[in-house]
């Protein structure tokens, strides 16, 4: 084991000694490497003004992917590249083609936002993604501009593309290769004033950190975990970054199921979803911008145990289950029996939330997941419902419902579900289940919506449903909310 985190940083090697747990990378970047081109907006992920690019190694080609730096924490950055806008420009001088057509097609004007973009926009032109509309306004979600407006900017997408021919591209084995060696390197155990950092290299040694410190604070994705840091000001004793495990960035399908390591993004999911259930594809694409994607977890998202995230609902419609590994070994535990109550689930301490694993679809299975927030993108749910049948015959062999925000924890609707099994796949089945709805849940009334309102939404989704995947003799256009 080591003291020492290592990173490249606009291509040179950094070394921190011990490094602060709670130092995040947006205040290292400003406040010790005054690289100030970085700037802080929100301070919680939502305006992108922090944005810059994390590279990583993967199979020898570089993958750059775009984060919020304010709610990442140095911890995270051990065996990585690190770009910000100082490091886009050649050694001459000469600007990036990003950045050069933004300032061609003037896509700055305060320029307060503009480095955000600028790194968006280059990790995106090493995306190889298809140039579109909706492809570049999703890239662009996540960042704010308040004064220049979009158009410019998409502009200079446009011309720019998401096929790199910069030097990045040209380097990119030699890039790739020093962060293998970086990667290599031994587990970290670092300690200032007091408060730990564990950055550990497998399962293993993460079960025997959790046996030392079974009160430490999980850093995955850092999108929750960040504003313990950012917005409730509180020092973390003991951060255990989870990066590190390659066991826990798996992406796993076999011939039944899919399973998604604890280390495995929202972005890694997508391959997997848009081929096998593109609605839950759908739902990911919603959770907050590209850069919260890019770094946040699924299993972070169930282990966080709110009741209104927005994996859980179609994961229990899924009858997933989750791998608890800790001291004892491994404990797999259904889904169904894992949330216990607000914020509390079966997970022990010492354990760690290994993976999470469900079915993959069958013939006869029709899976959608809906979502209703204020806004269609980065909010979060006011309810969130999914639904499972397997439809034999015109009959429902047997119904999953979940839904999420409807009480204290994401939660199954059981008398609905009995009112669609055994019955026959119709708009009458279905509406009998809407009602059935009001005996599985009381919702509460809070500031994204009454109780009478989540009632309503809850068994208006059901319907949806059926407008959606239903009787098809007439055309119907459900239009997304």
């Amino acid at each position: 084991m080591t003291t020492e985190i290592h990173f490249l940083l606009n291509g040179d090697e950094r070394v921190i000694n011990n490094p602060e747990p709670n130092l995040t990378v947006l205040q290292y970047l400003r406040t010790v490497e005054h690289a100030t081109g970085t700037k802080e907006g929100c301070a919680e992920g939502d305006c992108g003004a922090c944005t810059v690019v994390l590279g990583e190694s993967v199979g020898g080609r570089m993958r750059y992917r775009a984060i919020n730096s304010c709610i990442a924490l140095v911890g995270q950055l051990d065996g990585k590249l690190v770009l910000t806008v100082e490091g886009l420009a050649a050694p001459d001088g000469t600007l990036h083609p990003v950045q050069q057509a933004m300032v061609d097609l003037h896509g700055s004007q305060c320029g307060f936002c503009t480095p955000g973009f600028v790194m968006a926009m280059f990790a995106w032109h090493h995306s190889g993604e298809t140039v579109d509309d909706d492809t570049i306004h999703d890239m662009l979600a996540g960042n704010l501009c308040r004064c220049t407006g979009y158009r410019p900017i998409v502009d200079a997408c446009r011309r720019v593309g998401s096929v790199a021919n910069d030097r990045f591209a040209r380097d990119e084995a030699k890039i790739a290769a020093r962060l293998e060696a970086l990667d290599g390197r031994a587990g970290v155990v670092a300690e200032k004033d007091g408060r730990r950092l564990y950055v550990p290299r497998s399962l293993a040694e993460l079960t025997e950190v959790l046996a030392r410190e079974p009160g430490a604070h999980l850093l995955a994705g850092g999108t929750d975990q960040g504003l313990v840091v950012t917005k409730q000001h509180t020092m973390m004793d003991v951060v255990v970054a989870l990066g590190g495990i390659a066991e826990l960035k798996a992406v796993t399908v076999d011939a039944d199921t899919i399973t998604f390591g604890a280390a495995v993004t929202y972005a890694d999911t997508l391959e997997v979803l848009d081929r096998e259930y593109p609605s839950f594809a759908t739902l990911v694409r919603r959770i907050g911008s590209r850069q919260i994607r890019n770094v946040g977890t699924v299993c972070g998202n169930v282990a966080n145990a709110s009741p209104i995230g927005d994996t859980p609902p179609p994961l229990l419609a899924l009858g997933a289950e989750v791998d608890l590994v800790g001291g004892e070994g491994l404990r797999t535990v259904a889904l169904d029996d894992f949330f216990l109550d607000y914020r509390k689930t079966a997970c022990r301490d010492g354990e760690v939330l290994a993976a999470v694993r469900f079915r993959r679809p069958g013939p006869s299975i029709l899976f959608r997941t809906y979502k209703v927030s204020k806004r269609y993108d980065q909010d979060i749910s006011a309810v969130c419902g999914a639904y499972c049948l397997e439809i034999v015959d015109g009959a429902i062999a047997s119904a999953r419902v979940a839904y999420g925000g409807m009480a204290a924890t994401p939660k199954r609707a059981p008398a609905c579900e009995a009112a669609l099994t055994g019955r026959p796949w119709s708009e009458a089945t279905v509406n009998r289940a809407a009602a059935a709805l009001a005996g599985d849940f009381t919702p509460m009334t809070d500031f994204r919506g009454s109780a009478d309102y989540r009632a309503r939404i809850a068994a208006n989704l059901l319907r949806r449903l059926w407008l959606d995947a239903g009787d098809r003799s007439q055309p119907v256009e459900v239009m997304a909310l």
